[in-house]
């Protein structure tokens, strides 16, 4: 399915009016994290999650695919807030439909959101990367002791995708311990933007 199929992809924005394209965004967040505590369990609470994303300070963007067999397919989402009267921007949420990862369509939604954050006047943006299922070593354990040495000997066990967001220039900028629970750490990430 690779690079033939990538060429035949657009980003653009989430319209409040396209109904088609919302329920597919909100069967996505669905599939995607409705297992995790955090995520969105339900369709209904999907679709609130998207139509909260057309407020004037938040920016939704989709990945399209378009092919001559089929009508357009949203195959990933990515939204902001603003935050720091503008100058940050929070990266909430990005997923990508599980059948096109891996083919650089969540890469391309992050450059996509950092142009977008910059048109903006932003300067920084940041994340938090939960692992509510033991997938770093900063999960399953008490992090309050020795902070600081847990983050720098981070270590990835399961595909968590803080990695993901390294290879982009994020970095890790601290941790909230038990955020979702005890042993459930939100990772918080940030990256300038220039």
């Amino acid at each position: 399915m690779a690079h033939q199929q990538i060429a035949d992809l657009h980003i653009r924005d989430l319209w409040p009016d396209d109904s088609t394209a919302i329920q597919q965004v909100a069967t996505l967040l669905v599939d995607a994290f409705g297992h995790l505590e955090s995520g969105w369990q339900t369709l209904a609470d999907a679709i609130a999650e998207v139509e909260e994303s057309f407020g004037a300070d938040r920016i939704s963007r989709v990945a399209v695919h378009t092919s001559a067999q089929a009508a357009q397919q949203v195959v990933g989402w990515i939204g902001a807030i603003e935050q720091y009267r503008g100058h940050t921007w929070e990266l909430h949420p990005l997923v990508v439909h599980a059948a096109w990862r891996g083919h650089g369509i969540g890469h391309a939604l992050v450059k996509d959101l950092e142009t977008q954050v910059r048109q903006r006047g932003g300067r920084t943006l940041y994340l938090g990367t939960d692992d509510e299922e033991h997938r770093t070593s900063l999960a399953g354990v008490d992090l309050y002791p020795d902070l600081y040495e847990q983050i720098a000997k981070i270590q990835n066990l399961g595909h968590h995708p803080y990695e993901f967001y390294q290879k982009l220039g994020f970095v890790i900028v601290g941790v909230i311990p038990d955020a979702n629970g005890w042993g459930k750490p939100d990772i918080l990430m940030a990256k300038r933007l220039r």
